[in-house]
């Protein structure tokens, strides 16, 4: 192949990349001559060379050696985002032609051919995907534990009856070039961007994350089902960088929370994960979450309830006292302070076979305040342990058991096993020094898929609530007791691929020290729900 021929073959690849034309490269390549622009261009762009005496040579023969550095050289110049259809049609035959010199010259031929599998993917620009989940609700109380959740769930349920499009997201993808992808979401019942950020292909296999992200180390682990987390499966705004390892991975953010109401809530939020595959069997990873306030032991932390009034405990340096009644204080919040905290926790799974897992993790918690306080433990512990069962391996239904247990004074950023909206462990997501319960929970989920289209659940809880007898002794929280049971059923139909269509009763049953001492609004309730979910 001659030179020239080849050469303008190239130049057509590459030609709708930015123009950077320089002075005349080669002296036996005069600018009057019918290939002087794409030899000009293409020696700009560092794609070919000449030889030492500043010569081109264009009329001999080209070796196929010669021809494959121009391919490497050319892919590497390619602007994906003006490349046709045709363009990278061309380019993978190329590729497939030269493999064997580029592979003798120690060009990576496996990388050339992700480079033009990006080309190919993102031909077009924008991607766009998306989910809308609509749920007609029917309460058994108006004013009860649906109506009146606390829940950080953020699954809501307003009044005795309600239609609510509780979900509806737009996604957006665009692929910058091979290195940076740039992602948004819209959502959200005020219709917000609730995702924007960049995401960056950095060297040794790491990558970073800038901008508003979401987060979940325990659904990575596997720690959890539905929306059960405890503390991460959150959106946060800064950095986040991961290291992709041969058997695991390193990650590590760092992130900035500006309150859209007050100052007093801004806080730096740092996390670190080492996560690691011993082999496909065993797996075991250590994590931390530490939050730190801008105006720690100074700032100003409101507790407000929906609905009743909610009685914390609220105790001072000398022993245990409740809030008021809103008979004796108009304003019957809790008000403390915000104090730096960490939470640091190793979690593991081990499979016995591909369809049986027993996984697990252990919680540890530093509170640096309050100070002083009687009872207050700043250093409480919470662990969970899991057996997870495929429907494959019991052929008749998947299996999920999970029993965990929080010491009093633990904190835990969302409220899980909340799937229906009624709060489950209403103390867990209590300022910590009001949580004076030890808690058990003991969760098991069932689900039988029966055909592509049919598929039935059932979930049941119990969770067991044991004041603190320092507690029991203060007014209000002298009697009752506190344990809370709840349990679900529920079939999905699958109309098409995208389309599914669910019915589900949930019920909820609070013990009397609940309603009687804390809130008026945990007693005893159901839900019907019918949902309609869309993906797109």
């Amino acid at each position: 192949m001659k030179k020239l021929l080849a050469l303008v073959a190239v130049f057509a690849l590459v030609a709708f990349a930015a123009p950077a034309f320089a002075a005349n490269p080669f002296v036996d390549v005069p600018m009057n001559h019918w290939a002087y622009d794409a030899v000009s261009h293409l020696a700009a762009k560092g794609i070919i060379q000449g030889y030492p005496d500043g010569t081109y040579r264009g009329n001999q023969p080209m070796t196929r050696y010669e021809m494959s550095m121009l391919v490497a050289r050319a892919l590497a110049t390619v602007d994906m985002e003006k490349a046709s259809k045709e363009d990278v049609e061309m380019l993978k035959k190329l590729v497939v032609e030269f493999k064997d010199e580029l592979d003798a010259l120690g060009v990576r031929v496996d990388a050339l051919d992700e480079r033009v599998a990006v080309l190919e993917e993102n031909l077009g620009g924008w991607k766009f995907w998306g989910e809308l989940r609509f749920d007609a609700r029917w309460a058994d109380e108006g004013d009860g534990a649906y109506a009146n959740s606390d829940s950080q769930s953020g699954y809501k349920h307003n009044g005795e009856n309600e239609f609510d499009l509780n979900r509806y997201r737009l996604w957006m993808k665009k692929q910058i070039d091979d290195k940076t992808t740039f992602t948004l979401r819209i959502g959200g019942g005020d219709v917000s961007w609730q995702r924007y950020f960049a995401t960056i292909q950095l060297p040794w296999d790491s990558f970073l994350m800038a901008g508003q992200w979401n987060y979940d180390w325990e659904g990575e682990a596997g720690l959890y089902i539905d929306e059960d987390a405890w503390f991460t499966d959150q959106t946060l705004k800064g950095f986040y960088w991961r290291k992709n390892l041969a058997k695991g991975d390193i990650t590590f953010f760092a992130t900035h929370d500006d309150s859209d109401t007050t100052a007093e809530e801004d806080m730096y939020n740092y996390g670190a994960r080492f996560n690691f595959s011993m082999n496909d069997k065993f797996r075991i990873a250590i994590s931390g979450l530490y939050f730190d306030y801008d105006n720690d032991g100074t700032a100003k932390l409101t507790y407000s309830s929906s609905g009743a009034e909610r009685k914390l405990f609220l105790p001072d340096t000398a022993a245990g006292k409740v809030l008021p009644s809103a008979a004796e204080d108009p304003n019957p919040f809790f008000k403390s302070e915000y104090y730096d905290y960490g939470t640091y926790w190793a979690d593991f799974g081990v499979k016995f076979s591909p369809g049986f897992e027993f996984k697990g993790a252990y919680y540890m918690q530093d509170h640096d305040g309050p100070s002083g306080v009687a009872h207050f433990d700043d250093s409480p512990n919470a662990y969970k342990a899991i057996i997870d069962v495929s429907q494959d391996t019991l052929k008749f239904t998947s299996l999920w058991i999970e029993y965990a247990k929080f010491d009093p004074n633990f904190h835990t950023a969302l409220s899980p096993w909340d799937a229906f909206g009624a709060e489950l462990t209403p103390n867990l997501t209590m300022p910590a020094v009001a949580n004076v319960w030890e808690t058990e929970a003991i969760f098991v989920s069932l689900q039988q898929k029966w055909t592509d289209k049919w598929v039935t659940y059932q979930r049941y809880g119990q969770f067991d609530h044991s004041i603190e007898g320092y507690a029991r002794g203060q007014g209000r929280y002298g009697d009752g007791s506190y344990d809370i049971t709840n349990w679900t059923f529920g079939v999905q139909y699958w109309y098409t691929p995208t389309v599914m269509f669910e019915l589900a009763y949930d019920d909820v049953d609070y013990d009397d020290g609940w309603t009687k001492n804390v809130d008026k609004d945990l007693k005893d309730d159901n839900l019907i729900r019918f949902r309609t979910y869309v993906f797109f």
